[in-house]
């Protein structure tokens, strides 16, 4: 339609007879006007023409582009927790959105600074691309990943700068199925290098949960989400103060979805 509006008032600039628009008699404008009036005729059609085209273009965009993402001052603690699982429901139905988002204007306004809404306490595996998982883009999240998602003193430090400093609402723990760290804490086998320094961290889960490798690895992030907020000075006054949610969650690799655990 707009196609057709912008040729039709193109060709009013090549001739001094002017075919009338269908939509003139909406705006007052008879048709067979004198030459006089060709001017003002023009105007209209130029702007009914752009009118219409702002509104197929509003309209189009409603439907073909992701709502921004709130400013980050706007959302609460569940409000972020919200968009995260919203994010992953979009993912699992095929229907992402993020990246069509406009990534010039992204990154232009993450140079100087960087608010993301949610912090991700993640497993290192390759098979966990966060940021896709929950349909998010450039600025949004603040991940940290370490083998078996668990909580060292450097990973609280960056989980405390997150959401002291960066203000994150939300600090999600996720485990994963198929983990290799609880799978290989489960199994004790001796391993190369310092890869057996990861089996104190998890072995709690392991005591907990028995030899089932999913329970273990859901038992994991519970207990390294609970002590996030016990361990951390920073984290629990938030969390008392309602400014922040942590909770911890499970992500199916086979399905795509994510689980809260709490």
């Amino acid at each position: 339609m707009t196609t057709l509006l912008n040729s039709k008032v193109a060709a009013t600039r090549d001739t001094e007879e002017i075919t009338p628009m269908p939509f003139c008699s909406a705006v007052g404008v008879k048709p067979g006007l004198p030459d006089k009036d060709s001017s003002r005729r023009r105007f209209l059609e130029m702007a009914m023409g752009g009118t219409v085209a702002g509104f197929v273009t509003i309209v189009g965009m409603e439907f073909a582009t992701p709502l921004p993402m709130l400013a980050q001052s706007k959302l609460s603690p569940d409000a972020a927790l919200q968009e995260l699982m919203d994010g992953n429901r979009r993912f699992t139905s095929g229907r992402l959105t993020a990246h069509e988002q406009d990534l010039a204007i992204l990154k232009q306004n993450t140079i100087e600074k960087q608010e993301p809404f949610a912090a991700v306490l993640s497993c290192a595996d390759s098979r966990v691309p966060v940021e896709m998982v929950f349909d998010q883009s450039i600025g949004h999240l603040f991940v940290t990943r370490v083998a078996g998602n668990v909580v060292t003193p450097e990973i609280i430090a960056s989980l405390e700068y997150g959401a002291a400093v960066l203000g994150t609402k939300v600090i999600l723990v996720m485990g994963h199925a198929g983990c290799g760290a609880v799978k290989a804490t489960i199994q004790a086998k001796e391993v190369p290098g310092q890869i057996s320094a990861l089996y104190p961290h998890i072995q709690p889960a392991v005591d907990q949960a028995g030899p089932n490798l999913e329970a273990a690895t859901k038992a994991n992030a519970k207990i390294q989400s609970t002590l996030l907020r016990e361990a951390s000075t920073v984290v629990a006054s938030l969390v008392k103060d309602k400014k922040l949610k942590v909770v911890a969650g499970y992500y199916d690799i086979a399905s795509g979805a994510v689980s809260l655990l709490e």
